[in-house]
């Protein structure tokens, strides 16, 4: 448990200082965010390689994309996706497409 909690502290701190050191979307490693899926189902040829597919798309599409956040939505979304575990492309991508659709509604 204890194990746990310091590799996700320091997942965080790691994307948190990518995303705050450059302008450039933040690198994750695929391999061991697809690895729990893989051996939580006990089908590591499907699963594992379902995901990173997901990752991957999710990777490039966040690349390609980054510029058109805000450095807030950057900020929280990182930390949000590094909660409890490794990060994810696709958690990340999804938090900031939410977050740049709230600031898109206009106020009533």
């Amino acid at each position: 448990m204890m194990n746990r909690a310091l590799i996700g502290i320091s997942a965080l701190l790691l994307v948190t200082q990518a995303v705050s050191a450059a302008e450039s979307s933040p690198q994750f490693d695929i391999v061991s965010i697809c690895r729990p899926a893989a051996t939580a189902t006990g089908s590591t040829s499907r699963d594992a390689a379902a995901c990173q597919r997901d990752e991957e798309l999710a990777q490039r599409t966040l690349t390609q994309q980054w510029s058109q956040f805000n450095s807030e939505q950057k900020t929280h979304c990182v930390r949000l996706s590094s909660l409890g575990g490794s990060p994810s492309y696709v958690e990340l991508l999804t938090c900031l497409e939410m977050a740049k659709r709230v600031g898109e509604t206009p106020a009533k």
